[in-house]
């Protein structure tokens, strides 16, 4: 059988309160037993001198006439109270035996049959003045006391230990009821006792899981109140509240210096992409007219000129990126109407048909349109992303699938699927980083700014949604799953 486990403090201690008390319990009753058992053992054995031997050697003569003893202790059987036993045991064998049933007349002395077990243990009893219990087949259990006849036998005189026994078990049922009523009676009120005695650690465990719940991750410091200080106290719970606080009061600092230093790095992040977008373009200019003059160039110089070119333009596509992020990152506002995810799908794919014409372009699109709620223009680059990145990290000849679904949770899911190498694992579990550039066909063509995928997470969690990757080498699949616009 296995017993249940206690999984709470608070049913642990009121377990372990009861056990107790338990203990407790059978401690008292076991000895009120045993006191009362031997008390009233003592007092038979008190009677049973008290009375002596004289019914038991009124078995030695039967036919004597009791009236002429004028009440003697050979024949004065009326003094022996009911189911008083009288044995004689001469030689070693019982010649005798009877029991008052009734009365004190000598009508009421029955003889007894005894068989050989009972012989043996009557035998057995010792004439040391003594009380013995004795177990009789006929007559139960006994308490016996053995003298030295006249005649040279033994003389046993004994008194049924079933009165005491009686008591005995009265008592037993009568402690079991009241400890039992005692037991359950304590366990409610230890129940309510201990609940009432750690509801300050509940409010601490209250309070702990309302600061896991927060969304402490994104950038949120504001925690909520501290643990309670209640009355009455303990010095436990004391410490344990004062920690617990002091703990707290050290998380908010160290999450409002964290959020300052986003904060911080989101300006400057913000503020560099701006003020680089007029040098950039200006370089690229420059270059892109140096190009056009109509005199002839040396070549290393012409060479010189479209590098400018081509990394400025690669700049600048960084700067207008980093720019994005940081409008995402400040909570701006996108555009908020209808957008056809299955149009907007088939513009992407001919795009890149014509930017990736090496690779296996096909597209998985419902019967009927999925629309969202969103920015058109924010999706189109989240999807664009998804597709340079497929053309960008796969090889030629690599099969790229395109799809839009409904799914029956109320999201417009969209899926970039590839069978090309797959995600290295060391770059898995920081795909979504900013500036994570993978290995491979990227540096062939120069590669991209490594910010891609992060625009992806961010304009998906800026739309409410989510962005996940799945698979490995042959079917790598990006998913991103948008709440769906209602229907009207």
């Amino acid at each position: 059988m296995r017993w249940p486990r206690l999984h709470t403090l608070r049913a642990r201690l009121t377990a372990g309160l009861l056990v107790l008390l338990a203990v407790a319990c059978a401690a008292v009753g076991g000895a009120a037993v045993l006191e009362l058992n031997g008390f009233l053992t003592d007092r038979l054995d008190q009677q049973l001198a008290d009375t002596g031997s004289a019914f038991a050697a009124s078995l030695e003569h039967p036919d004597t006439d009791h009236d002429d003893h004028d009440g003697d202790e050979r024949g004065d059987t009326r003094r022996q109270a009911a189911e008083t036993l009288g044995v004689r045991i001469a030689d070693g064998r019982v010649t005798n035996a009877a029991v008052v049933r009734q009365g004190d007349a000598p009508a009421d002395v029955v003889t007894l049959e005894v068989d050989a077990d009972d012989a043996r243990a009557l035998a057995a009893v010792p004439t040391d003045g003594q009380g013995h219990s004795v177990e009789l087949t006929g007559l139960g259990d006994y308490r016996m006391r053995a003298w030295q006849g006249r005649d040279g036998d033994t003389l046993i005189t004994g008194l049924p230990l079933e009165p005491v026994e009686a008591a005995v078990h009265r008592l037993e049922v009568v402690a079991g009821g009241v400890f039992g009523l005692a037991l359950v009676g304590a366990g409610v009120a230890g129940a309510l006792w201990v609940r009432w005695s750690l509801r300050s650690l509940s409010r601490i465990a209250d309070t702990a899981t309302r600061v896991s719940e927060l969304p402490l991750a994104s950038g949120t410091v504001a925690l909520p109140a501290r643990a309670p200080d209640t009355r009455p106290r303990s010095e436990e719970v004391d410490q344990v509240t004062t920690a617990f606080n002091r703990m707290l009061g050290h998380v908010e600092h160290a999450l409002t210096q964290r959020q300052r230093s986003e904060e911080r790095l989101r300006s400057f992040s913000a503020d560099a992409s701006h003020e680089l977008r007029t040098p950039v373009a200006s370089v690229r200019g420059h270059a892109e007219l140096a190009l056009l003059h109509p005199g002839p160039l040396p070549p290393e110089v012409s060479r010189a000129l479209e590098r400018i070119a081509a990394e400025s333009a690669r700049m600048g596509a960084m700067v207008d990126d980093l720019l994005l992020l940081a409008r995402l990152d400040a909570g701006r506002p996108l555009e908020d109407e209808p957008v056809d995810l299955t149009r907007l799908v088939l513009d992407v794919v001919d795009d890149a048909r014509a930017t990736g014409p090496d690779h296996r372009w096909s597209l998985e699109l419902p019967q009927e349109p999925v629309i969202v709620s969103g920015d058109r223009h924010r999706l189109h680059q989240l999807l664009a992303n998804l597709t340079a990145n497929a053309r960008l990290h796969t090889p030629p000849g690599t099969a790229v699938t395109v799809g839009v679904r409904r799914d029956d949770d109320g999201t417009a899911c969209l899926t970039v699927t590839d069978d090309g190498p797959g995600v290295p694992p060391a770059l898995r579990d920081h795909l979504f980083d900013r500036f994570v550039h993978g290995d491979g066909p990227r540096g062939a063509d120069g590669g991209g700014t490594g910010l891609g995928l992060s625009i992806v997470v961010a304009v998906a969690a800026a739309h409410g949604g989510s962005a996940t990757v799945t698979g490995g080498p042959g079917t790598t699949t990006f998913t991103v799953r948008l709440p769906r616009r209602p229907p009207g």
